[in-house]
């Protein structure tokens, strides 16, 4: 079994124009792995190449070159397919039905026993926090209870792999922590899973590692504190010392060929490393 939940090799997507002519090169020679069981962010601007590797991983589009697998089986396996949840950006859900009539309908694509699906959907109901109007049809439901529902169709068939694109669009700040504290749960549960954001707060609580795409390009991946941590520098964090003091240990550090670049309050996050990231590449 491959040890990787996600592995591409050069993996590539040029769409054409209506004469098959190139076009657009939205994903350029991607070269990845995602180890099971963690949690992986994938961060990018719009029409850095994240959606398009989502799709290929996916099945959804064929690659103009590279290779992918998922779950140690080529992408688009319809055997892997049973083993995935998809949250996308925007569910597509039919609104006339209740919250356990489209469950009981997803549930039923995967060919779930009957007894099985009612369990699976009480207990996914309760997950999200919508058993209070699981009897009510989606059209009533806020854009924050619809991502909650989205959510539990995505884990009706019980995945290895979880792939949310912006989870937590439409959530409040209690609804977001909610959503984070259950991602956290996937993992607890050996689940891996792929996250797509703008909100780099949210990746930086939850992700293991992370990947920052521009342009197509895959720019950098790694941990976040990895990222974050510049190996040229060192910091030293000091409390209460005086103006004067602070100069003395800036003429000391000079005296030993030492460069003091700036004293500042320091601050790094990861939206500092994604804009410098994106501005200069």
């Amino acid at each position: 079994m491959d040890s990787y939940a996600i592995r591409t090799e050069g993996l590539t997507k040029v769409y054409k124009d209506f004469w098959r002519r190139k076009n657009t090169s939205a994903l350029t020679n991607l070269n990845l792995t995602v180890e099971r069981g963690e949690v992986f962010g994938l961060l990018g601007p719009n029409g850095s190449g994240k959606t398009t590797t989502v799709k290929l991983l996916l099945g959804l589009l064929f690659p103009t070159r590279g290779k992918s697998w998922v779950l140690g089986s080529p992408s688009g396996d319809l055997a892997v397919k049973r083993k995935i949840g998809f949250l996308p950006e925007e569910s597509y859900l039919y609104k006339f039905l209740t919250a356990e009539e489209i469950l009981d309908f997803y549930a039923k694509l995967f060919d779930i026993e009957k007894n099985e699906r009612k369990r699976r959907i009480d207990a996914l109901i309760r997950e999200v926090r919508l058993d209070h109007v699981r009897k009510r049809p989606l059209r009533q439901y806020s854009k924050g209870m619809l991502r909650r529902i989205g959510l539990a169709q995505a884990l009706i068939n019980d995945p290895e792999l979880v792939i949310l694109d912006e989870p937590t669009s439409g959530l409040d700040p209690i609804g977001s922590r909610e959503m984070k504290d259950m991602i956290l749960g996937f993992k607890r549960q050996g689940k891996t899973v792929v996250l797509c954001s703008h909100l780099l707060a949210d990746v930086q609580d939850v992700c293991d590692r992370i990947a920052i795409f521009n342009k197509g390009v895959l720019q950098v991946t790694g941990t976040v504190k990895e990222l974050l941590s510049q190996n040229d520098a060192i910091e030293f964090v000091v409390r209460n010392l005086s103006r004067e003091d602070i100069q003395a240990v800036k003429a000391f550090v000079e005296s030993r060929k030492g460069s003091v670049v700036s004293i500042d309050h320091p601050s790094s996050t990861l939206e500092d490393l994604f804009i410098s990231i994106i501005q200069h590449r």
